[in-house]
C-alpha cells in the first residue's frame, strides 16, 4: 500500500515508533500496573523510591500505576470525537457542496457561526447547559472540530461534483446520497487524509484541556490530563506526578503529527497547517486543483 511508504522514511519510522509506544502504554499499561490506581499506598507527594518508581501523587496513589492506567480514556475519547467530527463534517460539507441550492448558504453560515466561538467557551456553554459525561464530551468536541472538516469537504465536493463521472451518475438517475457516497466522497479522501493528523491532535488537546479544567473525566479515575490538574500543587515536591502524564500527552501529539505528515508526504498530498483565529481554529483549504 502506498500509505505504508511513510515507514521507509526516517521521520515516518520515528513518528510511528513514538505513536506505537504511547498507544501500547494506553492499551496494555493497566496489565502491568504494580498497584490499583485508586489505592492510597503512601504519604502524599513522596518522591521516587524502590516501592514507587515515580513517587506518589497528592493523595498518596502510585504515580506509575496511574500513568499506566490513564491513557485509555484520553485515547478513546479523542478517537471517538475525531471519528464523529469527520462524520458530521463530511455530511454537512458534502450536502452543502453538492446541493447548489438554498441549503448551501444555510449550512455554511451555521458552520461559520460555530467557528466564531472560541472552542473552550463553546464547550463550557454546552456542559453548563446539559451536564458533563463522556458522551457530552465526545459530542461537544465533534461539534467544535467538524466545521473545519466541513469546509474542506465543501470545497472539494464543489470541484468533484462537476466532473465527468459525477455527471454520468446524475444522467443514470442515481440519487444525491448515492452520488455522494459512491462518486464524491471516495474521490476527496486525499485532503481528508492530509487533515486527519491535525484533527486528531486538536482532539487530544481539547480532551486534555477540558479534563484539566475539571469538565471531563472525574476523580478517582486515572487520566493523564486529570493527573496534571490534580498534582500541580505538589509540583515542587514530586515533579514526576505532573511531568510523566504531561510527557505522555506530548508524545501522543508529536507521534500523531509526525505520522500524519509522513503519510501525507508518502501519498503526495498537500501539507496542511492551521491558523489560530480569535474565533478558534480555522484550517487552510486545499486548492481545488489539488483535490
Amino acid at each position: 500500500m502506498r500509505g505504508l511508504r511513510f515507514l521507509g522514511t526516517g521521520r515516518g519510522r520515528v513518528g510511528f515508533a513514538i505513536l506505537a509506544f504511547v498507544v501500547a502504554v494506553a492499551l496494555f499499561g493497566p496489565f502491568f500496573a504494580p498497584h490499583d490506581p485508586a489505592d492510597i499506598l503512601g504519604a502524599p507527594g513522596s518522591g521516587p523510591s524502590s516501592s514507587f518508581p515515580l513517587g506518589t501523587d497528592y493523595l498518596g496513589h502510585d504515580v506509575l500505576s496511574r500513568v499506566l492506567w490513564g491513557g485509555r480514556s484520553v485515547l478513546w475519547l479523542s478517537l471517538a470525537a475525531t471519528a464523529l467530527s469527520f462524520v458530521l463534517g463530511m455530511a454537512v460539507g458534502g450536502v452543502a457542496g453538492y446541493s447548489r441550492s438554498f441549503v448551501d448558504p444555510i449550512l455554511m453560515r451555521l458552520v461559520d457561526v460555530v467557528l466564531s466561538f472560541p472552542p473552550l467557551l463553546l464547550f463550557i456553554l454546552v456542559v453548563t447547559s446539559v451536564g458533563t459525561s463522556s458522551l457530552i464530551l465526545i459530542l461537544s468536541i465533534a461539534v467544535i472540530l467538524s466545521p473545519g472538516i466541513a469546509r474542506i469537504v465543501y470545497s472539494a465536493t464543489r470541484e468533484v461534483s462537476v466532473r465527468g463521472y459525477t455527471e454520468a451518475a446524475v444522467t443514470r438517475g442515481e440519487g444525491a446520497s448515492a452520488i455522494l457516497l459512491r462518486e464524491i466522497f471516495p474521490n476527496i479522501l486525499g485532503p481528508l487524509i492530509a487533515n486527519l493528523g491535525l484533527t486528531v491532535t486538536f482532539s487530544v488537546l481539547l480532551v486534555a484541556s477540558v479534563t484539566f479544567l475539571g469538565l471531563g473525566v472525574q476523580p478517582p479515575n486515572a487520566n493523564w490530563a486529570l493527573m496534571i490538574s490534580e498534582n500541580r500543587d505538589i509540583l515542587s515536591i514530586n515533579v514526576w506526578s505532573t511531568l510523566a502524564p504531561a510527557a505522555m500527552i506530548a508524545l501522543l501529539t508529536v507521534g500523531v503529527n509526525t505520522v500524519g505528515d509522513a503519510v501525507s508526504h508518502a501519498l503526495g498530498l498537500p501539507q496542511r497547517r492551521a491558523i489560530t483565529t480569535v474565533g478558534g481554529i480555522e484550517e487552510l483549504i486545499t486548492p481545488a486543483e489539488l483535490v
